[in-house]
């Protein structure tokens, strides 16, 4: 028997103890084999910690390692993991303080949370990579923003943006969404669908956010990023509606780094989505809804980290990825043995995993 955080359980574990929340209701019991929808519970109730059953697994049984276990297991990312929860509470400490206390918003501090953490990413892995194996339910907002800060700053280095934009890149994408911290936790956290009236309140939060950092006068596309980062090029966005001319050019790039993350991240009520159905998502919306000039050159440098990389297809087949295809980034071309498949031209098969 052990104990171990409520994030790091997995479907198909035992539970080894009754499971109660804060006020003494019993979760789950004693003996329960965990799967998605007890797991769910577990967040639900704010369970932090459970007892489970040690696994047994003979040397004949045991199955290879898949791809997000290998990067689990690394060392380096337990260094990089350790460090990225440090600085996640470090920037909820700060933020906290800024909405709860009225304190200044240090800029200078923020970006340095940021950059620890990518100094401290191992180079043979990508932090797409890196964040996709991350669990963070507990602070799910403030990872949230961490990560989009991340994945903002890899995708101004592919633009080519100067050290000073990746920079502003960075912290918009960090203070994307100060503003869900006026929205109540019961709305934020509600396992069930919203009311009309509680999606209203989720809706307003890019208003709050810019309000928040205007009153702290913040430079303006930090400010704009958080008020237009949910806005579309084709004008089906929110809150203004606007469409591409009008958007601030950073909230183009967090829009795209937060739909990414949201997309990638696990959930407690689900894995990571694979990488390449979010770039045919992309693929296939992204050219209407987000500036082509970005979109473009995101798909396509996301794309080529996966180059090489084994991958299962969906009639069950192991493939290595050889071959990128800029007409169609979600669909490469894979060796499987000595044969070639070209994934535009077969489109009854997809990648369904990176393994």
């Amino acid at each position: 028997m052990r104990r171990i955080h409520a994030r790091d359980v997995k479907p198909g574990m035992t539970v080894a103890s009754d499971v109660f929340a804060l006020n003494n209701q019993l979760v789950i019991p004693k003996g329960v084999v965990l799967n998605n929808k007890t797991i769910s519970k577990l967040s639900f109730y704010s369970v932090p910690f459970i007892q489970v059953e040690d696994e047994i697994i003979s040397e004949e049984t045991k199955e290879p390692m898949t791809y997000h276990e290998k990067i689990q297991n690394d060392p380096q990312f337990k260094v990089f993991k350790a460090k990225f929860e440090d600085e996640v509470y470090n920037f909820k400490n700060q933020l906290n303080d800024v909405v709860n206390q009225n304190a200044p918003i240090d800029l200078d501090s923020l970006l340095t949370t940021s950059t620890n953490i990518v100094n401290s990413a191992p180079h043979s892995v990508n932090i797409l990579t890196l964040l996709s194996n991350m669990h963070t339910y507990d602070d799910e907002t403030f990872a949230h923003c961490m990560n989009v800060s991340l994945i903002c700053n890899l995708f101004a280095k592919w633009l080519h943006l100067s050290e000073d934009e990746i920079n502003t890149a960075t912290l918009c994408g960090l203070l994307h969404d100060i503003g869900k911290l006026t929205i109540p936790e019961s709305i934020l956290r509600k396992p069930a669908k919203l009311t009309d009236e509680e999606y209203r309140k989720i809706k307003e939060h890019p208003r709050a956010g810019y309000q928040i950092l205007k009153d702290n006068k913040i430079e303006p596309h930090i400010c704009n990023a958080a008020l237009m980062h949910h806005e579309r090029s084709d004008g089906t966005g929110y809150p203004l509606r606007i469409k591409d001319e009008q958007i601030d050019p950073y909230a183009k790039i967090v829009a795209i780094a937060d739909v990414y993350d949201a997309t990638t991240s696990p959930r407690v009520y689900r894995g990571p989505m694979c990488p390449f159905d979010v770039i045919g998502i992309f693929e296939r919306d992204g050219l209407q809804k987000y500036s082509p000039e970005y979109i473009l050159v995101i798909l396509e440098n996301i794309v080529n980290t996966y180059l090489l990389e084994t991958v299962k297809l969906s009639d069950g087949r192991d493939g290595q990825v050889i071959y990128i295809n800029k007409e169609h980034l979600a669909r490469p071309t894979v060796k499987i043995d000595n044969t070639y498949l070209d994934l535009s031209a077969n489109k009854e098969v997809n990648i369904i995993e990176i393994i």
